[in-house]
């Protein structure tokens, strides 16, 4: 990875910290106005059947200082199956589209457009 980031931690159990804080590193990386998806995360950090603990991961990041970017890690078809877990049910999307990134009926637009590989970008 290009940068390692210690983020809070403190209320995670400590057998998920570090996988977590993996998570949380990669995704800070993804830069705004690209997504990326749970099974490519969970993949890069080579644990590829882990893409659930990613999503754990991201339920566990809002609020972190330096804040994680969750909004920008979607299901494999581009689909904001997290939206539940953010304060509101919409905000996931309107922070998707504060970075640049068109949703309609909870998918994002030309996901093949904007998917951002950990793999190949890191």
């Amino acid at each position: 990875m290009k940068k390692k980031v210690s983020p809070k931690t403190t209320s995670l159990p400590a057998s998920h910290r570090n996988f977590f804080e993996d998570v949380f590193d990669v995704v800070r990386q993804i830069p705004k106005g690209r997504v990326t998806n749970y099974g490519a995360i969970a993949k890069y950090l080579g644990s590829g059947l882990s893409s659930r603990m990613v999503g754990w991961a991201m339920n566990a990041s809002h609020g972190l200082v330096p804040p994680v970017p969750a909004q920008r890690v979607v299901n494999r078809n581009g689909m904001l199956t997290g939206k539940n877990h953010f304060q509101t049910p919409t905000l996931m999307q309107e922070l998707l589209e504060k970075d640049g990134v068109k949703v309609v009926n909870d998918k994002v637009l030309d996901f093949n457009l904007i998917y951002w590989d950990p793999e190949k970008e890191l």
